[in-house]
């Protein structure tokens, strides 16, 4: 089994006393808060996993953060890339009093395991079925699930996939991408939106990208973690040979199309927020979603903007917390409300425990 797998490219992220980093240039005074990364419990389940190139079943090892079991309600933080849990750090924070809250490592990320195969062995349906082995190792029947980037997606797969476990979605930074439609190449999309030409580098030369970003594993860092004030340059991300040369001067991804196009149940009818950076130097996320027509697909949806780039909850990290209470206090509040025949009676139950 390998660790720090490829498509993850998490290798460099192994440097867990470097966390500062991941704070983007703000003004905000929980920006600068710093968050102990070995603060919180963590757990490591172990979960069944197919390498597709060698049709071997395999056992992997996911590392989680488990804050406050005790809480009624659970909130799944999914990273996307290049991240790992801690990128919810704001959030963690912002919640952890009021939730139940579980942050895992995906495959191959960090401290988690990966089965081998990277270019095929971790579609959407694997990483959803990674989800629900993390919820029934820490025995969680039902949660929301909170994504950013790429998690986001795999928390909209997750929704749909399995409506009994997930009950409401938080979708940060992109919004919903239904497979409703034929499957489209990346090579397909890149000329309307350029700056998705890395991902042909990673699909193409991924044993090049392995060595690219691990060979200076500060300046990759450096080079995607930008903010609004302090942005990448304009040619970043869109070299198909490379992707740090814009600072000089997938099998999965059909993998994951065909399954989801083959179910045909593509809408969900959770709740859902879609919280959506207005500067992402990536794509018009806003734009994205029109183009898509993801609304359609996502009848219950209230979508917001913020003011920032790719990595909004650490950039702006008190709007998009604000943003996040507001609708979880109306669709997935802490505490259900009791039941009329719990308080019948007994009238001042209810007051007592305000």
């Amino acid at each position: 089994m390998k660790r720090h797998s490829i498509l993850s490219l998490l290798i460099f992220w192994g440097v867990h006393n470097s966390w500062t980093v991941l704070a983007a240039e703000s003004s905000t005074e929980a920006t600068v808060k710093a968050v102990d990364p070995h603060g919180f419990p963590r757990q490591a389940a172990s979960c069944n996993a197919l390498n597709r190139v060698t049709n071997e079943a395999k056992e992997i090892s996911l590392k989680y953060v488990d804050i406050n079991p005790q809480a009624e309600k659970t909130l799944l933080m999914v990273h996307g890339w290049p991240s790992l849990w801690h990128s919810w750090k704001y959030q963690i924070e912002g919640f952890k009093n009021d939730y139940h809250l579980i942050a895992p490592d995906l495959r191959g990320f960090g401290e988690s395991t990966h089965p081998g195969d990277v270019e095929s062995s971790g579609t959407m349906a694997d990483m959803v079925e990674d989800l629900v082995c993390i919820l029934e190792h820490a025995k969680v029947a039902k949660a929301a699930c909170v994504g950013h980037d790429w998690g986001t997606q795999v928390c909209y797969e997750a929704a749909r996939m399995r409506p009994d476990m997930f009950d409401a979605v938080i979708g940060t930074c992109i919004p919903y991408l239904p497979n409703a439609g034929p499957f489209v190449p990346v090579e397909h999309l890149v000329p309307m939106l350029p700056k998705l030409s890395y991902n042909l580098f990673f699909e193409r030369m991924t044993q090049e990208a392995v060595e690219e970003l691990s060979k200076d594993v500060r300046r990759t860092l450096r080079a995607t973690l930008r903010s609004v004030d302090s942005p990448p340059p304009d040619e970043f991300l869109q070299q198909t040979d490379s992707f740090l040369r814009g600072w000089e001067g997938t099998e999965n991804r059909y993998g994951s199309w065909k399954f989801a196009n083959a179910q045909g149940n593509h809408t969900i009818p959770q709740p859902v927020l879609s919280i959506l950076p207005t500067q992402d130097p990536v794509a018009d996320w806003v734009l994205a979603a029109n183009l898509l027509k993801s609304a359609e697909f996502i009848p219950n949806l209230t979508t917001e903007t913020v003011v920032a780039a790719h990595w909004l909850q650490l950039e702006n990290p008190d709007e998009v917390n604000a943003i996040m209470r507001r609708w979880l206090d109306q669709y997935y509040p802490p505490m259900d409300a009791p039941t009329q025949a719990s308080t019948e009676g007994s009238p001042h139950a209810y007051r007592d425990e305000l």
